[in-house]
């Protein structure tokens, strides 16, 4: 299941050369994934479980330079689900395009504060992580 974000290109997201600084597209794909839980996740249910997602791995392909006022759409979905991480796949393109400007893959664990570890992705959980798989 794909989840489309918006975020405008403001000018403190530059930097010298007058485009995205590669640091804020770290920020943009949070944003994102952080919409994606709150309306397609269980974000509720997930709060009150008392786990955490805890990103350990960000691989990002810059492709193509925003500058400010272009309009970005971010596509955020649950790409792979192992026993114990899943990997969340984003695509940033111009909005309205098909022209991409950066792609990422998202590891993350699902970690318990009480337990002070990642936990096993099983059950409801994984139910949940399953509904929002890209198919």
């Amino acid at each position: 299941m794909t989840h489309e974000t918006n975020i405008k290109v403001r000018g403190y997201h530059l930097d010298l050369y007058g485009h995205v600084n590669n640091a804020r597209y770290l920020e943009f794909l949070e944003e994102a994934r952080w919409t994606f839980f709150e309306e397609r996740g269980d974000l509720p249910w997930f709060l009150q479980s008392g786990l955490a997602l805890v990103v350990v791995n960000i691989n990002i392909d810059y492709r193509y330079p925003a500058t400010m006022g272009d309009a970005l759409a971010i596509a955020t979905s649950v790409k792979t689900i192992g026993s114990r991480s899943a990997v969340m796949h984003q695509r940033v393109t111009l909005a309205g395009t098909d022209k991409v400007v950066a792609e990422a893959d998202v590891t993350f664990v699902v970690f318990d504060a009480k337990q002070n570890k990642a936990v096993t992705l099983e059950g409801q959980l994984k139910e949940l992580l399953q509904s929002m798989l890209d198919q």
